[in-house]
């Protein structure tokens, strides 16, 4: 039986750091109703990828609210004064968070803050009578929600590319990296043959760096292990300043001014802006391959510029199939066991085709995502990190996550509820008329 429906001026879909980090700053707010959604019975991050020790490739000061209000009761140092663990933090003195504790951070805020909802799906949207009508699954049935306005968080979702084979994916022997703690303990396991194991991990990033060491460390000396990526190299996570300096207000106007083709360019370019490895952990594990190779070869495989062009079942083999881009020979192999970091992709959420007519979209389909964050055909609906094609690689950062939410909030507010920056950085990033250099005259006198 329907529930009556609630009311909102606002309704946010997901329960992701971003949608936490808008749940967070508008908690309070008098002039903003709120509430956001998520389908999940309980806050949940990255749980396949919490190994022990691994932390954020950001400072924690990339938390829900900090660099929007550094004095709000959400941010990660309140949860840890009120975890009592503030002055091992501080004696700690690493500026990144360990994955897990900021994990656990994340949920605290989730079940602190009372407008966000666990257990309720959204499953249908529509438009009628100057308000968003939706459909929720809860636990007590269907209920009705309606809002004025909509903030799109419900995230990415695990990417397997279709090189894959429907026989390999049915053999439970391909794993993606979302998945790797739960699925640790059978690749790890023995075949029960007298041959060694052979296990592979595809892909090229942070995950799959980790989970490479943590295999490197688990599995039988006698065991293969490969290391196969695309990327022409394992590259590290730029992190010098200048380039820091692009996660910035001034970048998003210089990025999202330019035309599309330009805009996808780019963003081909950036992958190591904000996918690559952290260079400790590529030392870490240098320095593991070479304290292996001290007695023996270690049977240890990495390839670099080789994409995958087909991966099959065979029994109880994965047969692998790799094709060096830049020399065009062909590598076959098989495995016991393939771990897919091949990341992941956004999707539209199946509860918009009730209100397409009400979004903006580009000539290929993806959102036409406007300066501030918004698709609605009258600025009605915003979105949260599905804007990388519009907006450049700040659109996944956790630091930049604050950055958005006050810009959002102030425009659903219609007013200055966070102060938001214009300009952070010392370069330009167009050609900028250059101020206070003599005149092309006075050079001339001076010379």
């Amino acid at each position: 039986m329907n529930q009556p429906s609630e009311h909102f001026d606002v309704i946010a879909i997901g329960a992701g750091p971003f949608n936490l980090g808008f749940a967070a700053l508008t908690d309070g707010l008098a002039d903003l109703k709120v509430a956001v959604l998520d389908a999940a019975e309980k806050f949940v991050w990255h749980p396949g990828m919490m190994l022990p020790g691994t932390h954020l490739q950001v400072p924690f000061m990339a938390d829900l609210v900090t660099m929007a209000d550094p004095t709000n009761k959400y941010s990660f140092l309140n949860y840890l004064k009120g975890q009592q663990r503030i002055y091992p933090f501080y004696i700690r003195e690493d500026f990144y968070a360990l994955r897990q504790e900021y994990s656990n951070y994340l949920a605290w805020a989730a079940e602190s803050i009372q407008s966000v909802r666990f257990g309720h799906r959204v499953l249908q949207a529509e438009y009628r009578d100057g308000l968003y009508h939706l459909s929720v699954l809860t636990e007590a049935g269907m209920s009705r929600f309606t809002a004025q306005k909509l903030v799109l968080g419900t995230g990415t979702q695990p990417y397997l590319p279709p090189v894959i084979s429907e026989n390999a994916l049915g053999t439970g022997k391909v794993v993606h990296s979302s998945d790797y703690l739960f699925e640790r303990d059978g690749l790890l396991a023995s075949t029960g043959s007298a041959r060694a194991k052979v296990t592979c991990v595809l892909g090229s990033g942070q995950s799959a760096a980790e989970i490479f060491l943590d295999l490197l460390r688990s599995l039988p000396e006698e065991d293969h292990l490969i290391w196969a990526t695309r990327s022409e190299r394992y590259f590290p996570l730029e992190y010098t300043k200048l380039t820091l300096e692009m996660t910035s207000p001034e970048y998003i106007d210089h990025f999202h001014g330019l035309p599309m083709a330009k805009r996808d360019e780019l963003s081909a370019e950036q992958k190591g802006l904000y996918k690559g490895i952290n260079a400790d952990l590529i030392n870490e594990i240098h320095k593991e391959l070479y304290e292996r190779s001290i007695t023996a070869p270690a049977n240890v495989h990495l390839r670099t510029g080789c994409a995958a062009t087909s991966i099959t079942a065979d029994g109880q083999n994965i047969n692998v199939s790799l094709r060096h881009e830049r020399t065009e020979q062909d590598l076959d192999f098989a495995v016991d066991n393939l771990v897919m970091a091949t990341g992941y992709r956004a999707g539209v959420p199946d509860f918009l085709g009730g209100i397409t007519e009400r979004i903006s979209y580009l000539a290929d389909g993806r959102f036409n995502v406007d300066r501030e964050y918004s698709i609605g055909l009258e600025q009605d609906i915003f979105v949260q990190n599905a804007e990388l094609h519009t907006h450049g690689f700040t659109a996944p950062d956790l630091g930049m996550g604050a950055y958005r939410n006050s810009v959002i909030i102030n425009r659903l507010a219609g007013r200055e509820v966070y102060q938001v920056e214009e300009r952070i950085a010392f370069q330009e990033f167009g050609a900028a008329e250059l101020t206070g250099l003599p005149t092309a005259t006075e050079a001339t006198s001076h010379a």
